[in-house]
């Protein structure tokens, strides 16, 4: 009869190499398991007001915090939330009243101004570094936008009345004449100096996405319904850029003021030159 031996060799017991590759290999496998669940959960582009975040960013003045909203790519535009403070919207508004006259657009084939029912607010320019609390705006404008404030048309104040409104426009200019002082416009600072109770939003005809999907969308007037709008709200400020990263001009940068239906609107507009504005 055979006997079976019973081998004497046990289980080997795995090195510390082994044990670290193990280790690493799970570890990168849980890794891009995280990436891929954090891809699939990606907010779509086209849902306008799901891209947002924060800058905590404060005023001067240390008091309201000033925080970024993302509202479209197409055209980039971006909100920022108080960005001036109550005392700044006054001092513009009492230092432009004096001189505010009927507003007027630019003629492309001449690049002289004419009025125009496109255009029916009134308006007036500060010039660049007016006083103190202007400097420190433009200064925070160029902070936020990195374009340097020799960029920076002078600032334009405007007002409408009930009803008065700016048809949807391009800021880019399509003529030779305005573009030889600094080159053409290629970003817009429009910051809203007072709250209107209705109407008098900001629109962009021409923006992608789903221009319904913003929060405020009920609370828009008809003409604010037509594309991405924005309400006015005192402090605040919407940047956009007239030209694409690649420096074409962009299309969707198309905006206009609705008509104000009940209240006084007050905003100020700074340009960005692609170049150096010479005053």
């Amino acid at each position: 009869m055979v006997k079976l031996r019973h081998s004497r060799v046990g289980l080997l017991r795995p090195s510390l190499t082994t044990l670290r590759t193990l280790i690493l290999t799970l570890a990168v496998a849980f890794t891009f398991l995280i990436l891929i669940l954090l891809t699939l959960t990606i907010p779509k582009s086209n849902h306008l007001n799901s891209v947002s975040h924060r800058n905590t960013l404060r005023n001067q003045n240390g008091k309201e915090e000033v925080w970024v909203e993302t509202i479209s790519w197409e055209p980039r535009a971006f909100l920022h939330h108080n960005f001036l403070t109550k005392e700044e919207c006054e001092h513009i508004i009492r230092i432009a009243k004096p001189s505010m006259s009927k507003s007027s657009v630019v003629d492309n084939k001449t690049g002289k101004s004419f009025d125009s029912s496109v255009r029916t607010s009134s308006g007036t320019f500060l010039q660049r570094g007016h006083d103190q609390i202007v400097r420190n705006i433009e200064k925070r404008i160029a902070d936020f936008t990195h374009i340097p404030v020799e960029h920076g048309e002078p600032l334009q104040v405007l007002r409408y009345k009930v009803g008065q409104k700016y048809a949807p426009h391009y800021d880019y200019f399509g003529d030779k004449f305005n573009t030889r002082n600094g080159g053409n416009r290629m970003a817009t600072m429009l910051m809203y100096l007072s709250d209107v109770e209705e109407g008098g939003e900001t629109v962009f005809p021409n923006a992608k996405g789903d221009v319904s999907s913003v929060p405020w969308w009920n609370e828009l007037s008809d003409c604010g319904k037509e594309g991405l709008s924005v309400k006015p709200k005192m402090g605040d400020a919407i940047l956009f850029w007239s030209m694409k990263p690649n420096t074409t001009l962009d299309p969707f940068s198309l905006h206009g003021a609705c008509p104000v239906i009940k209240g006084d609107k007050w905003s100020s507009a700074k340009w960005m030159r692609v170049n150096k504005y010479v005053r």
